[in-house]
């Protein structure tokens, strides 16, 4: 088969790179787009993707995002053209979806944070498979239009992604990092995205907290990175970010993917998001594997304890079969885990 996955922002670089590859490994020819934005390309790059780099992100506000929202799709619909793709998805890309719909190509969307309204209005009313953590009722994807479209897989994405990860003490070396010390990776509010239009007076103080310590701040944007790059280590270019925040004793972030990274790989992790909660954070959070910062004085500045390996890794396999769905047909919903 043919089969056309698109990354949008660098989180999906990982999230997806193991299904790329076991779809390579059997034999699928698969061609990558990338949006150029943060990391995005420079991590497709570092993990073998090969991707085809088309449009950019257009900023912050709604009138932006709307234009470049069209203007993405289109031009991803004039690059796919004549290439007979059987399948297209992404990870959360509403122009991939937007592009398929264009030229009748079967596609799948996949998300795990099920609040962001209007990205979520567009990829599931025009998939044909939405692949999400069985942590989300199927009632709060019904009003999107994902009604009969739900694939459920149990656990966290990151625990498929991450199934096969060991980390790799050098980025400590690469980033003049002393691992006898405490060390704590932070990353930035995401200030571009649509469902967190907060100003976070938090995030400021854990800076403060932090200023004594090893601290490593992961930026979003060149703004962020010019700002925060006079007081913090922040690293130039993309990272081996999973093997930082398994050899880390703490994590802080008011985003979603580094946090239940850090959840994955055992290492502690405190969020300061002030948007509505999704449901795997909710469930995260009760279970107490991971904690909702209150004050920036309950940060540990210490080493942790060294502890038995309890991470989770789940087969990508699953990921890989349920994005493929829309060629299967949808004759099993109690195997796919949704509502009959």
């Amino acid at each position: 088969m043919r089969i056309w996955v698109d990354l949008t922002n660098s989180p999906h670089v990982l999230v997806l790179r193991p299904v790329v590859e076991r779809l390579r490994a059997a034999g699928h020819d698969v061609r990558v787009t990338a949006r150029d934005f943060a990391q995005t390309v420079e991590l497709a790059e570092r993990h073998g993707m090969r991707a085809e780099v088309i449009g950019r992100h257009r900023g912050e506000k709604l009138g932006a995002k709307a234009v470049g929202l069209v203007s993405r799709s289109f031009a991803l619909a004039r690059w796919a053209r004549g290439k007979r793709f059987d399948l297209a998805f992404g990870h959360g890309s509403n122009d991939v979806t937007v592009a398929a719909r264009l030229l009748r190509i079967p596609c799948s969307t996949m998300f795990d944070y099920e609040w962001a309204t209007v990205q979520h209005t567009v990829n599931c009313r025009l998939a044909q498979a939405v692949v999400v953590p069985d942590a989300i009722p199927v009632e709060r994807l019904a009003r999107y239009g994902a009604r009969g479209k739900v694939r459920a897989y149990p656990g966290l994405k990151e625990e498929y992604y991450l199934a096969d990860f060991e980390p790799d003490g050098s980025v400590l070396g690469e980033l003049g990092l002393d691992a006898a010390k405490p060390i704590a990776v932070v990353r930035t509010p995401p200030a571009v995205s649509l469902y967190h239009r907060f100003e976070n007076p938090l995030f400021a103080d854990v800076l403060d907290r932090l200023r004594d310590v090893q601290a490593v701040v992961l930026p979003r944007t060149p703004q962020q990175r010019q700002e925060l790059a006079r007081d913090f280590l922040v690293p130039e270019h993309a990272i081996d970010a999973p093997s930082l925040i398994a050899l880390a004793d703490l994590v802080v972030s008011a985003g979603g993917t580094m946090n239940r990274e850090a959840v994955a790989l055992g290492t502690p992790v405190w969020t300061t998001f002030e948007g509505r909660l999704g449901a795997v954070d909710e469930e995260l959070i009760a279970s107490g594997r991971m904690r909702r910062l209150m004050s920036a004085a309950e940060l540990p500045l210490e080493k942790r304890s060294a502890g038995q390996d309890d991470r989770v890794r789940r087969d990508p396999q699953l990921l890989v079969d349920l994005l493929l769905s829309p060629l299967g047909g949808n004759d099993r919903p109690q195997e796919w885990g949704i509502e009959p």
